[in-house]
């Protein structure tokens, strides 16, 4: 009767780890696959590189902190989107018509699109995210704008990789 209960339990554990990680993604068992399109670059005063940054900071977070491979024909699992904003305003006004604080902001829209098993249309979704970097107005945007994005990045990808997998 003891041996049962472990056998089961073995079991369950088994069954639902297609499914679960410790990290707390929940993709679904049916879904091996994943296809980035590359994103539409549609903000005024962007870097002309960043669409193509994005769509590969995406792919790496999904390749790394997930069980599925890149596929671009038939996906189980597709992004597609743009990025839809790039601004940099004053935020901290001082005296003399200056400000001693900039931010950085960029914004994305992100459409997901589940193609495995059975009502998995119902999971789709499309979202904006955006996420800002403070930093010194003495400082030269075009000097530190490249690690900024990168910081940025960095935080987008958490975000839409935690709607995509985590149910958050």
């Amino acid at each position: 009767m003891r041996t049962l209960k472990y056998i089961i339990f073995a079991l369950l554990i088994g069954l639902t780890s297609g499914c679960y990680s410790f990290k707390g993604i929940s993709i679904p068992p049916e879904a091996e696959s994943f296809y980035v399109k590359d994103f539409v670059l549609r903000a005024n005063n962007a870097p002309a590189q960043i669409d193509q940054l994005w769509s590969e900071a995406l792919r790496e977070k999904i390749r790394n902190e997930s069980r599925l491979t890149y596929n671009e024909k038939s996906p189980d699992i597709e992004f597609e989107g743009s990025i839809t904003s790039y601004k940099v305003i004053g935020t901290a006004p001082q005296a003399g018509n200056t400000v001693s604080l900039n931010k950085l902001t960029i914004g994305i829209n992100v459409t997901y699109i589940n193609n495995a098993g059975d009502g998995a249309k119902d999971n789709e979704w499309t979202q904006s995210f955006s996420f800002f970097k403070d930093f010194d107005a003495t400082l030269d945007l075009n000097s530190v704008e490249e690690g900024f994005i990168e910081e940025i990045f960095e935080q987008l990808t958490e975000n839409v990789f935690n709607k995509a997998f985590t149910n958050w």
